[in-house]
Formats: C-alpha cells, structure tokens, sequence
C-alpha cells in the first residue's frame, strides 16, 4: 500500500495540473504588469518568472513535512509561497535596492496583514512590511517580496525576488551546487568557505562593471568613436573568453577565433544602423546582457546550422560571398562556429541574420570604394562600372579561398588601405582603364 504522504504529492501536483491555465494567465499578468511599471527606469532590465515544476514541488514537499502541516493540498496550495517566482533583474547589486524602492513606492496603498497593493492594479498584493533584503540560510542577502494574485475566485500566491546580473549568476551557483547537492552537509564548512569567496568575486566584478558603466556613460559625445572602441573591444574579449571555454569542454581543443569576435561586435554594433549606434552603452548593456544568458546556457559545436527558408541576396557581390559561405558553413568549424555566435547573440530569425551580415561585408568594401571616387572627373555610370568591376574582382577572390580570416577588419581594412593607395592616382576613367589590371592583382594576391 502507497504512503498517504505519497498520495497527498500526487494529488497536489494533479490540482495544479487542473488549475494550470488560471496560474498562467496569473503569471503572464503579473510579468506584463511589473514591465510596464519599471521599464522606464535606466536601472531595470527585465522580468524572467517560473511556475514551479512538478519534480521541484515533491522535493519541497518531502524536505519541508508539507503533508503534516497542511493537510489538504488546497491548504498547501493556499499557503504556498512561491508557486510562481518571479525576478526582476537590475545591473549592478547596487540597482537592487533601487528596484527595492521603486516597488515600495508603487505599493503604497496599505491592506491587511502588512500586504500592500497599487492604484493601477488593486489585484496584485506584496508584503512589504518585512526588513529588506533578507537573510537567506547561505548568510547571504537577498530582495525576496511575498506577494499575492487575488481576483475573483482565483487566488494565487508568489514570490518576487530582485537581483542584478552578477547575484542572477550567483543564485545559479547556489541553486545548483548547494541546494541539489545531496553531500553538502558531509563538507559544510568547506563549501560554505568556497562559495563565499566566490560571492566575494562576484561583488568584485560588479563593482568593475559598474565602473565602466559609469566611465562611459561621463564620456561627452564628442568622444563618441573613443567610446565605440572600448566597447568593442571589451565586448570581443567577453565573447571570445565565453565560447573558448565551451569549446574546450565539448571538444576538447581550442582554434583561434579573435578575429572573428572582432568582426562580429563590429556588425552587432552597426546592424541596428545610425540611431541605435548613437547609444553605444545601451547597445553594450543589451549585448552584455545576452551574454550573461548564453554563458549559463549549454551550448552544442557539433550540430548543423539550419535556416528557417531561402536566403535571399541583393546583388551579385552578396550571392557569390553568401553563397560560398553556405557551400562551406557546415564543413568548415571556423565559419561554423563564427555564425553559430552570431545566431545566438541576435536571437531571431537566422535566415535575416546571415543576409543581413552579407549586407554588412558588402557595406565594408562599398563604402570605401565611393569616397575613393568622391571628386573624381568621372560620370556617375562610369564610377558605377568601377565599383561594380572592383567588388567582383573581391568576391572572386575570396571564393577561390573561402578563409574566414578574409572577413576579419584588419584584413579589409589593409584591402581597402592597398586599392586607396592605386586609386590616388587615377583622376578620370581613362586612367582606371590603364591601371585596372594592377588593382586586379592586388586584389587577386591579397594576404589575410
């Protein structure tokens, strides 16, 4: 015969399965709500919630006596605290309790039992009446608000808890090296020891974070490429140092690819054009932000790189480079590996990702060749017929050699740098006619 304690798990986890649809409208509302109110603020990024899964339920049943408490499942579910969690994420741990008092303010409308509500939704309640931040049994501190969903019939608990990115990371840790871990009480000390240190470090980033987020948000426009730079630069290091390390855990080796990064946080930074390269830190702080996400994720090297239809091409320059890509992009693991970043970070569709970054190398080569012709004593078809002879002369060489390397910015740059020199001193077409086979074998003999 079942324990009855086995029985109660069973028919808790079968009411929840029956009330599934009512807690996730509840929670959809609630996460719309709590974006809405805070999305204005510089300090907020965004709200993640989970709905508690079944196997988390029974263990917190069996390890908190549940079933002597209360009884009956409708009374453990009325008395749950955190069938929903939601999170608010900040930046920095100092932006926690910023967010703190942005909710305090909002819930200013005392009710019972030291729960308060909103004048924009009366349904949703928080305690607030409790000290802030909490101490949790680790010794570590932390926002964590109860809250209740109540309307009509429908009455569901929650927790809302706010951590910034570093304590977000720190909350993996904890969670999964602690709290899962079975064995833990037999080396107390010894974890406790280790995971402190590691809070330590992670404060410590933080702090280092919030320094450059500082710097660059003090830095004048005037300084504005300066700023570009350093973000750019600081963004291809993280990126570089995320995917190395996955690399050789799954593979076992490492390739060189930082050229590669360079190459690609040049395209993020420029694909959202001249009003979102403006703001060069909201840019970082949204690119950081992914990072964060992708660098807790698993991630497989050894999966093809699919796309979700036909790609389509502008011209002849883009279909003949997207085109030998597409005949090598799961062959060659650099070429490989340097979209799969790039899919990853522009969540979405990767068909308009690999067009878009054609359109990117495209614009890279283009736009040097019409400032070299600006001022020319040419007619525009003839200036027209030389940029056109030039780029077909580049996307045939690089098709013989499809080499990733041929992308990377000091590789066009010193393509670029080569056929500027040779445009110096041709003035009219006649001279382009009479040098045109020079600039072809600069192109055809070009090392990257």
């Amino acid at each position: 015969m079942k324990l009855e304690l086995f029985d109660f798990i069973d028919e808790t986890l079968a009411l929840i399965d029956a009330r599934k649809e009512s807690i996730e409208n509840v929670a959809d509302s609630l996460e719309k709500f709590f974006t809405d109110s805070f999305f204005i603020n510089d300090h907020f990024l965004n709200v993640n919630y989970r709905i508690k899964s079944p196997e988390s339920l029974r263990e917190k049943i069996l390890r908190h006596n549940f079933y002597l408490k209360y009884e009956t499942p409708e009374n453990l579910l009325n008395n749950l605290s955190d069938l929903i969690g939601f999170r608010i994420e900040c930046r920095f741990i100092e932006d926690e309790e910023k967010i703190y008092k942005d909710i305090v303010k909002l819930f200013k409308v005392k009710g019972k039992n030291g729960f308060y509500t909103n004048p924009l939704n009366s349904n949703i309640m928080l305690q607030l009446d409790e000290k802030q931040p909490q101490k949790q049994k680790n010794g570590f501190e932390i926002y964590k608000i109860d809250g209740k969903y109540i309307k009509d019939d429908i009455s569901i608990n929650f927790e809302l808890q706010i951590k910034s990115l570093v304590n977000v990371f720190w909350g993996e840790i904890d969670h999964r090296i602690l709290y899962k871990n079975f064995n833990y009480m037999l080396t107390e000390d010894f974890f406790r020891d280790i995971m402190s240190s590691i809070k330590d470090s992670l404060s410590m980033i933080d702090r280092q974070l919030m320094l450059v987020y500082n710097h660059l948000n003090g830095m004048d426009a005037s300084n504005s490429l300066t700023k570009k730079v350093q973000l750019q630069a600081l963004l291809s290091k993280i990126i570089h140092d995320i995917y190395i390390v996955k690399i050789r855990q799954e593979i076992g080796f490492v390739v060189d690819f930082k050229k590669s990064t360079d190459v690609i946080v040049n395209y993020i930074f420029m694909k959202g054009g001249p009003e979102e390269t403006e703001n060069y830190s909201a840019n970082f702080l949204r690119i950081l932000n992914r990072l964060n996400e992708i660098g807790n994720n698993d991630i497989s090297f050894n999966r093809y790189i699919n796309f979700e239809r036909e790609i389509f091409f502008n011209d002849d320059f883009t279909r003949k480079i997207g085109n030998s890509i597409l005949q090598v992009i799961n062959k060659d693991f650099r070429w490989n590996l340097f979209f799969r970043i790039i899919f990853e970070i522009e969540e979405g569709n990767n068909a308009e990702d690999f067009e878009g970054f054609m359109i990117f190398i495209r614009y890279r080569f283009h736009e040097n060749l019409m400032l070299i012709l600006e001022g020319k004593n040419m007619e525009e078809c003839e200036k027209e017929e030389i940029v056109s002879s030039v780029m077909e002369n580049i996307a045939n060489t690089f098709s013989k050699d499809i080499d990733v390397d041929f992308l990377c910015d000091c590789s066009i740059q010193s393509l670029n740098n080569k056929i500027g020199k040779k445009f110096a001193k041709i003035q009219s077409f006649g001279d382009w006619k009479d040098i045109k086979g020079e600039i072809e074998e600069i192109i055809l003999n070009h090392e990257f």
